[in-house]
């Protein structure tokens, strides 16, 4: 498979499994029917993913941070990426699995109150889906990250790089200006600066009473 391609296997395989976990954690997960003594009404809880299941959530934007951590980093930086990816997903799934095996966690009820809870499968189904789309990827980035290439060189910061502006063109208000100054400081401001005065022929002892070197 092409290099490229598998890369954007991994970040899909990251980013699903991240957005499945994060909004199968913002859904109700359980209801709670609590019977309560005379004269008090019955009651009913609402507990969503996030409530019986924190891991869910947090799985999901460990998920979703590696999908962008896959393309930044390369060598070492992406096993361990990928490492951080299979593990997120173990713990996506144990968290699913848990729940679907033993239900929600009890609350502590006041004597005389019982409680009935009706479990929604289909949430922590979508998580264990989650979960072993996360595990795959995981072990893809560990087996073939070292393969794949990163961001381009336009994304790296290098020293020197960026090269310096150009010089803004003088106005005729700031000539002027400059201009006063130097009258000011009794200067002559007719005078080039780029004149060498040491360049003055007369000053050559070479040379002749014409200037030019004998």
């Amino acid at each position: 498979m092409n290099a490229r391609r598998e890369l954007g296997g991994a970040l899909a395989g990251c980013a699903l499994a991240g957005g499945l976990a994060l909004a199968a954690g913002g859904q109700t997960w359980a209801t709670v029917d609590v019977t309560r003594p005379a004269p008090l009404p019955p009651v009913t809880e609402v507990l969503s993913g996030s409530d019986v299941a924190p891991l869910v959530p947090a799985s999901g934007l460990v998920l979703l941070a590696a999908a962008v951590a896959v393309l930044a980093v390369r060598g070492a930086g992406r096993a361990a990426v990928g490492l951080l990816v299979a593990a997120a997903g173990g713990v996506l799934g144990w968290s699913a699995a848990r729940l679907l095996a033993s239900g929600p966690p009890g609350t502590p009820r006041a004597p005389g109150e019982t409680a009935s809870t009706d479990l929604a499968t289909g949430w922590p189904v979508l998580c264990l889906v989650a979960a072993v789309l996360a595990l795959a990827t995981g072990l893809l980035v560990l087996a073939r990250g070292h393969r794949w290439p990163g961001m381009g060189r336009r994304y790296e910061r290098t020293p020197g790089a960026a090269a310096p502006a150009p010089a803004r063109p003088r106005t005729d208000e700031e000539r002027a200006l400059d201009a006063w100054r130097a009258l000011d400081r009794g200067d002559d401001p007719t005078d080039d600066p780029t004149d060498d005065p040491t360049d003055d022929p007369a000053d050559d002892p070479a040379a002749g009473p014409s200037g030019r070197r004998a």
